[in-house]
């Protein structure tokens, strides 16, 4: 599922691309005929993010949520401008990107290739005639003859402009609200980093945490806990902080639960920059370019079941915790 980065990530596509412009709407696959007819024609005011949950504004005081849940996704495609985010994605927008992006060079910030093997951060500013396949599961295709491209796969929502189109396809939700409506979908969210950057959500998250007896490994998880947070993240986090997963939230020492906070806010940014969920430290060069470009390298505990520990030499454990998959090391979260 994709975590709190990739959908910040989506939406500074449409930020850069949509914002500003009127937007034509349907729905090719037709189950979004009537939701698509209340915002077709309208120009789009804003696009945010909050944890996993996408909102993009229209006049008139409509807005269109997308819950991308397990299978959704976005392509873009026509003259898009390309920015860092779109350059790290490698041709993925709506998915974990686990299957790594590919630096060159000595300085492993200073050079990212897209799938087609194109420098494209020498296209920032610039737009690109090109076709971003979003689906982690589909081959990547940069070919567009024709614009607007044909709908592939069954498309809930196409969103189109004069020069670039957005189709959305196998979303948990993808809904027009109101409002009022935005704001009780909101309200039942707990903070997001990037949105509350503030020490209130800190203060926010650390009592709600210090005052539950469930599992912290599960709290993580709880999107009214904290807004963004998915399997990957958690496992990484935990392990970070040397914290037992099974540990009730109210005897986590208000230490641990506030690094928790500042630490998912570090990782967070760092997966919406460079794409990837990157949750090592202090790597040199080498280990970097190699990090980004293959998970087995990239984390700490998350996929490494029965792998030694990098730190200790125990072997990964993996159980079922709330009907997820928890990775944890038995004995540095002792």
């Amino acid at each position: 599922m994709p975590e709190g980065h990739s959908v910040h990530r989506i939406t500074r596509q449409f930020e850069r691309n949509f914002v500003g412009h009127v937007v034509h709407a349907s729905s090719p696959q037709g189950r979004f005929a009537v939701g698509a007819a209340e915002i077709d024609g309208r120009r789009m005011t804003d696009a945010r993010a909050v944890g996993k949950q996408m909102f993009l504004g229209f006049e008139g005081d409509v807005w269109l949520r997308v819950h991308l849940g397990m299978y959704g996704a976005w392509d873009f495609a026509g003259d898009i401008l390309m920015d860092a985010t779109i350059a790290s994605a490698n041709g993925r927008m709506g998915q974990t990107n686990q299957t790594g992006t590919f630096l060159e060079g000595p300085n492993p910030d200073a050079v990212v290739f897209d799938t087609a093997g194109e420098n494209s951060l020498h296209s920032i500013g610039a737009p690109r005639r090109t076709r971003l396949r979003m689906s982690e599961s589909e081959k990547e295709g940069n070919a567009l003859d024709t614009f607007p491209p044909e709908p592939i796969g069954q498309v809930r929502v196409r969103l189109l402009t004069d020069t670039i189109v957005a189709d959305l396809r196998g979303p948990t939700a993808c809904e027009v609200l109101d409002p009022a409506q935005v704001e009780t979908v909101v309200g039942k969210l707990g903070p997001d980093p990037l949105i509350d950057a503030g020490p209130g959500a800190e203060e926010r998250f650390t009592s709600v945490i210090r005052k539950k007896p469930t599992a912290i490994a599960l709290l993580l998880m709880d999107q009214s806990v904290v807004a963004g947070i998915g399997n990957v993240y958690r496992a990484e986090l935990l392990f970070r902080a040397r914290q037992n997963p099974h540990t009730p939230g109210r005897h986590v020492p208000e230490e641990h639960v506030r690094h928790l906070w500042r630490d998912w806010a570090k990782l967070l940014r760092i997966g919406v920059e460079t794409g990837q969920m990157m949750t090592m430290d202090d790597l040199d060069p080498e280990a970097y370019r190699a990090a980004m470009a293959n998970r087995d390298d990239r984390h700490w505990v998350y996929k490494r079941e029965g792998l030694p520990c990098r730190v200790c030499g125990t072997n990964i454990a993996l159980e079922e915790l709330g009907g997820r998959k928890l990775y944890w090391c038995p004995y540095c979260q002792a």
